[in-house]
C-alpha cells in the first residue's frame, strides 16, 4: 500500500487525510502540540476556560465542509438558527436591524417591504452583478455603488469574507463566493458555527476518524527539509530525524505559504499578508439574549472596530478582520474599545445589562492569518502540483479560486489528493 506524508495538521492536512485513510496509509506530521492550524480550541489560563483561536461561520452552501464534518460524523456538532437570518447593530446610527434573505434565488428580502438592509435602495444591487462578472484585476471599491447597501452589509461583508480592505480586495474572489452562496438562495446562507468549540467541531472527531483507520497522527514534528532526487521527494529531515521516503510514497506538504517556500526553494506563492485579532471576554455568568439575537447566536457590528459578537455562554468573543489597520494601537486601548462596542450592541437585547467595566479579556492577534486577498497576491496562489512528481501542496493560499476559508482549505486538501492520483471529492485538471 501507497504511504502518504502529509506536512501540517490544519484542515487542509486534516481533509488530505480524511480523504485518503481508505486508500493509502496515512502519517499526519504537525509541528505544534495539536492539530488544527487557525481552526481550534485551547485553554486559556488568564480567563481560566477554553476558547477558540477564532471565530468562523460556515454557510450551509459550504458542500465540501459539510461533506468533511458528514465523514467524520460532526454535523451535530453545529449549532445555528436554521434560517437565513443575520441581525446587526449600526453604531455609527444606534440602530439595530435584522437581514432576513429569502429562502429562493430571487432577492424578494431587498425591494420594499421586505426585510432589506435600512434606508437601501433597489438600484444598488447591482454592485452583486459587477462582483459576479468582476475580472482578475477588479477590486471590490469598484464595484460599491454609494449608499446604506454598501455601507451597512457590502463592505463589512467583504471585509470579512476577504480579511482584505475594499480598496485593494479582489472583487473577483468575492464575487466567486457570491456565486456559491447568496446566488444560490438564501437557505444556501444560512449561518452554522461549533456549538462547543472548533476543536469539538473540526479536529478531535477528524483525528479520530484517522485512527480508526489507522492513520497516524504525530505532534511536535517538525519537518526542517525534503531531500530531492531526479525530481522526486526521496526524504523529510524532521525533529526526530531522518525519514527515508520509499518509490511509491508520497507527500502532500499543508503548511503555511512562507513554510512551504522556506521547504521548496523558487516556489511561488502570496508574500503579502493579513492579520485577524479575536478578543475573549469572560463573564461571571452566561449571557442570556432575546429575540433574534438568542436565536442566531451572534450579532454583525458596522461603523466600529468590532465585526461579528458571539454569544457563548459566559464568554462574548468578538472578531476584527483586516487587523493590520490597527497594528499601532495598544490591546489594552483596542480591548476597551471592543466591550464599549459589545455593551452598545447587545444590553438592549440582553435580560441583565453588561457591566460598565470591562470583565478579564484576551486579545489574540493573528498576525499572519491569511494571504492580502488583492488581485495581486491571488496571481500568486500556486495549484497543487509541483515539479516533484510525489509531491502536492495544500493550504487555502493555494488556488482555489476562494479567499482563505473554511471551505477553501478543505477544497484545497481535496485539489492535492487528486493531484497525485488517488480518489476525491475534488478532480483537480489542472497542470
Amino acid at each position: 500500500m501507497s504511504h502518504v506524508h502529509i506536512i501540517g495538521g490544519g484542515l487542509a492536512g486534516l481533509s488530505a487525510a480524511i480523504e485518503l485513510a481508505a486508500q493509502a496509509r496515512v502519517t499526519v506530521y504537525e509541528a505544534g502540540p495539536a492539530c488544527g492550524g487557525r481552526a481550534r480550541s485551547f485553554h486559556d489560563r488568564s480567563l481560566e476556560t477554553r476558547i477558540d483561536n477564532g471565530n468562523h461561520l460556515i454557510l450551509s452552501s459550504n458542500e465540501l465542509t459539510f461533506r468533511y464534518l458528514d465523514l467524520i460524523g460532526a454535523r451535530h456538532t453545529l449549532t445555528g438558527p436554521g434560517l437565513p437570518i443575520f441581525p446587526y447593530y449600526d453604531l455609527e446610527d444606534s440602530l439595530a436591524w435584522t437581514l432576513r434573505l429569502s429562502k429562493g434565488k430571487i432577492p424578494f428580502w431587498a425591494f420594499p417591504g421586505g426585510r432589506r438592509v435600512p434606508g437601501m435602495k433597489v438600484a444598488e444591487l447591482g454592485a452583486l452583478l459587477r462582483f459576479l462578472r468582476a475580472g482578475e484585476d477588479t477590486t471590490v471599491e469598484s464595484c460599491l455603488s454609494s449608499g446604506e447597501l454598501s455601507r451597512r452589509l457590502l463592505v463589512p461583508f467583504a471585509i470579512s469574507v476577504l480579511n482584505t480592505d475594499i480598496h485593494t480586495g479582489s472583487a473577483k474572489l468575492l464575487g466567486n463566493v457570491i456565486r456559491k452562496s447568496l446566488a444560490k438562495g438564501g437557505m444556501a446562507c444560512c449561518p452554522w458555527f461549533p456549538a462547543v468549540g472548533l476543536s469539538e467541531t473540526l479536529i478531535d472527531p477528524a483525528v479520530a476518524y484517522l485512527s480508526r483507520f489507522h492513520a497516524e497522527v504525530r505532534t511536535g514534528i517538525r519537518v526542517s527539509a525534503v531531500e530531492q532526487k531526479n525530481g522526486r521527494a526521496v526524504a523529510l529531515e524532521t525533529s526526530e530525524g531522518r525519514i527515508e521516503l520509499g518509490p511509491e510514497d508520497q507527500v502532500i506538504m499543508a503548511v503555511p505559504g512562507p513554510v512551504a517556500q522556506s521547504l521548496l526553494p523558487g516556489l511561488t506563492a502570496p508574500n503579502a499578508f493579513e492579520s485577524i485579532a479575536n478578543a475573549h471576554f469572560r463573564l461571571p455568568s452566561p449571557v442570556r439574549a432575546r429575540g433574534v439575537v438568542a436565536q442566531a447566536g451572534f450579532v454583525g457590528l458596522v461603523g466600529g472596530i468590532s465585526e461579528w459578537i458571539f454569544l457563548k455562554g459566559d464568554v462574548l468573543s468578538v472578531t476584527v478582520s483586516a487587523a493590520n489597520r490597527y497594528a499601532d494601537r495598544k490591546s489594552s486601548e483596542l480591548l476597551a474599545t471592543i466591550w464599549s462596542e459589545i455593551r452598545r450592541a447587545l444590553d438592549p437585547v440582553l435580560s441583565q445589562p453588561l457591566p460598565v467595566a470591562m470583565p478579564p479579556s484576551r486579545l489574540i492577534w493573528e498576525k499572519r492569518a491569511t494571504f492580502a486577498a488583492t488581485p495581486t497576491q491571488d496571481q500568486l496562489r500556486p495549484g497543487p502540483r509541483t515539479d516533484l512528481v510525489n509531491l502536492a501542496l495544500a493550504g487555502d493560499w493555494t488556488a482555489t479560486g476562494l479567499p482563505s476559508t473554511i471551505e477553501g482549505s478543505i477544497q484545497s486538501g481535496l485539489q492535492a489528493v487528486s493531484a497525485l492520483g488517488y480518489r476525491s471529492a475534488v478532480v483537480y485538471t489542472g497542470s
